[in-house]
């Protein structure tokens, strides 16, 4: 029986809720949730499901053709939301990790009923079992994520809103003992807490200042301004609690926004990256500290030409590397590995020319650092040497997305021998590995099978100005496939970023169209990560121009390899995708459909209303008002009478990163010149829509979109009348 979890004063212990999961629990709440939550399962709700093998269960889209058919004819298309409660079948883990000595692993799932579960696994023992750490009530439903191993991998780290609703604090969970301690009472956000290596303090980056309590990140719902629009700005630093007494200090500066930090291997000092505030904005200015904690005293070890991701000491603590690259995004990891000495040498890059792009960092030993990477679509594992100037080598690469907390990537034990990941694929939804890098062997078994959703994902390239491009091409499963002598549609789906890229994993969009009889295609154009530093930075001051003729290339690649019809393209995207698939309204009429997810139409108007300006000047070269025909050249604005194809445009309320403006604007025009168009704003959302019915909605409305201009015989692009909001 669950024991009780009564939370009172800030250092009382109370018991981790600890228990095995046995199979048909599991097993009977997948059936409730593929019943009860279709609407929000497209966010990967999932039942957490024991490690066993369980008894098999009907396919995945058996389920979703016989909700759909109704007794209809087979080659009925599966619904919408048949096809959203399959889909939530799927568990969804957003981190996993394993302990230092290797003998223990743990990970994170979204819940079924919403909320997340950690959950830990002794590897070694005689018949593992998934057991549940948990410092939520009985009854409650509560949001626990970041965990981290402490240095002699018994005792969790984790952060728990289970004492307050929406307010996250750091629990310690003793494995042992089978208690949780509440370490902090922070009344302002705080995010990635990280032990000391000596095990006896705790560092956590804390919101500060005006506006800190509501503070939610740029990509979250921006705060409403009224009356006089005051430049005060909450600060992130870094806070040091003590695990013994709970007490805490700051210890970087006051006016230092702190995005990223680690420990050194002496547990002395903190390598940050930072920068002043405004935090939303400043990233892209960001510079490497060190910061001495007994005494708080800071200094700049290295100022970066680009951005910078995962600071990672060396085992003498005498080094510390980085990713450095151009990134369009602070999460969004992408670039070359970047060795700065402490003494204040100058900083070597590991991996000059490397056709690929690092996007996470594990240094193992004096002569091993170990980076996670995507390389022309498809993900990495390799280290390089920081004592020698040789290539890096490979470990591991496949067609598949792995990752252990975010980016692509794994989780290492101290001696680099046993890893785990995270693995998925455009056809495999995701399950727990663990074992040697490349020699993993499957933790969880859940429902993933996919392959009645979708058909074969091939790895495509092409040649555009010269340079070879990347590509995935996914096709619908057999059972959706047209005849001989027919052709499908297809949807191309412009990711976001620019700085991003397309590796296979479990991707709801992708599967929503290839189930219903769809090619789908995902270019990674100039630009995208996976070809090293000089491809991404192909579009810098030439946003448009060339990625589209990069796409466009790759739709004639496709039509030469697959029974498309080029008479039935579409295009859709999100933020920078969803500029593209502006840019390519107004620049061509070979699609006949599209669907813009905020998206930039007028850089101009755009650069003084945005929230993340600094962003812009490492890809425009210059600001707005130094470079304004910069800016022009790229706005699909100037070239609106162009446009010929029906267009819905899709945004957030209140985003922070790409305001509602720019959708009202380009919607505007299209309904002006008598393009069929319709906006879309969906209420108190940001740049990330987060309330399931608005993502469910977003889905839904792309696929019936596409289905009304891409169906035989639809008037396509000719039509020019206008269709009235729902």
């Amino acid at each position: 029986m669950r024991r009780g979890l009564g939370m009172g004063a800030k250092r009382r212990p109370t018991h981790v809720v600890w228990w095995p999961l046995p199979d048909p629990w599991g097993d009977v709440l997948i059936r409730m949730v593929a019943r009860m939550l279709a609407l929000v399962a497209v966010l990967g709700f999932a039942a957490p499901v024991v490690a066993q093998e369980s008894a098999p269960a009907p396919s995945a889209f058996d389920l979703a053709v016989s909700a759909a058919r109704g007794g209809a004819a087979k080659s009925s298309k599966p619904s919408v939301e048949s096809l959203l409660g399959v889909m939530g079948r799927t568990t969804r883990f957003k981190q996993v990790a394993v302990s230092p000595d290797g003998e223990w692993l743990a990970w994170v799932e979204v819940a079924a009923t919403g909320g997340t579960l950690i959950q830990a696994m002794e590897l070694g023992a005689r018949e593992p079992k998934a057991l549940l750490v948990s410092a939520c009530p009985e009854g409650k439903t509560c949001d626990e994520s970041s965990l981290q191993w402490s240095p002699e991998g018994r005792r969790l780290l984790f952060l728990s809103d289970g004492h307050q609703r929406g307010r996250t604090q750091v629990y310690v969970a003793d494995l042992k003992e089978g208690v949780a301690t509440k370490l902090t009472s922070f009344e302002s956000p705080i995010a990635s807490p990280r032990w000391s290596p000596d095990g006896a303090s705790v560092a956590v980056l804390v919101m500060q200042g005006e506006g800190a309590a509501q503070a939610l990140g740029p990509r979250g719902p921006g705060a409403r301004e009224t009356g006089v629009v005051r430049e005060s700005h909450p600060v992130q630093r870094v806070a040091v609690v003590s695990v013994a007494e709970g007490s805490h200090r700051f210890v970087t500066p006051e006016q230092t926004f702190v995005y990223e930090f680690a420990w050194s291997p002496d547990a002395a000092r903190l390598a940050y990256i930072g920068a002043p505030p405004p935090g939303d904005a400043s990233w892209w200015l960001a510079k490497l500290h060190v910061v001495e904690t007994a005494n708080a005293r800071s200094r700049v070890l290295y100022a970066p030409k680009w951005q910078l991701a995962e600071p990672t000491w060396s085992p003498d603590g005498k080094q510390v590397a980085v990713i450095e690259g151009l990134m369009s995004d602070h999460g969004s990891n992408g670039g070359d590995v970047m060795l700065v000495p402490l003494d204040g040498g100058k900083a070597r890059n590991l991996t000059a020319g490397m056709k690929a792009t690092a996007m996470s960092l594990e240094w193992v030993s004096a002569r091993s650092l170990v980076f996670g990477a995507q390389v022309r679509g498809e993900s990495a594992v390799a280290t390089v040497d920081p004592t020698q100037q040789g290539e890096p080598r490979v470990l591991w690469k496949g067609a598949e997305r792995i990752s252990a907390r975010g980016q692509v990537g794994l989780s290492l034990s101290r001696d680099g021998k046993v890893s785990a990941v995270v693995r998925e694929s455009f056809s495999q939804a995701q399950n727990l590995w663990v074992g040697p890098v490349g020699e993993w062997e499957r933790v969880t078994r859940r429902e993933e099978d996919l392959r009645a959703l979708v058909g074969e994902a091939r790895d495509l390239t092409w040649k555009s100005d010269g340079a070879e491009v990347q590509g995935w091409l996914v096709a619908p499963p057999p059972s959706m496939m047209p005849p001989p002598g027919v052709r499908a549609p297809m949807v191309t789906m412009v990711h976001g970023g620019p700085a991003a890229g397309v590796v296979p994993g479990f991707r709801p969009d992708v599967l929503m169209f290839t189930a219903r009889g769809y090619y789908v295609f995902l270019p990674n154009y100039r630009g995208s990560f996976g070809q090293g530093a000089q491809f991404a930075q192909a579009n810098r001051r030439d946003f448009g121009f060339g990625d589209l003729r990069d796409i466009l290339s790759g739709v004639d690649a496709v039509l030469a390899r697959a029974p498309v019809d080029p008479a039935r393209l579409g295009v859709t995207g999100w933020s920078y995708g969803g500029f593209m698939a502006m840019w390519a309204v107004t620049q061509t009429q070979r699609f006949r459909a599209a669907v813009a997810g905020a998206g930039i139409s007028n850089w101009q108007s755009y650069y003084g209303t945005n929230r993340i300006d600094a962003w812009m000047k490492p890809y425009f070269g210059a600001s707005l008002y130094d470079e304004p025909e910069i800016y022009t050249r790229s706005s699909p604005i100037n070239s609106m009478k162009l446009a010929r194809t029906p267009t819905l445009v899709l945004h957030g309320e209140r985003d922070l990163e790409v305001p509602v403006t720019q959708g009202h604007e380009f919607h505007r025009a299209l309904k002006e010149l008598g393009v069929k168009t319709q906006l879309v704003v969906y209420a108190d959302e940001g740049h990330t829509l987060r309330k399931p019915e608005h993502v469910v909605d977003r889905m839904r409305r792309t696929v019936e979109w596409m289905d009304a201009h891409l169906t035989s015989g639809s008037a396509g692009g000719a039509a020019r009348t206008s269709l009235l909001p729902r």
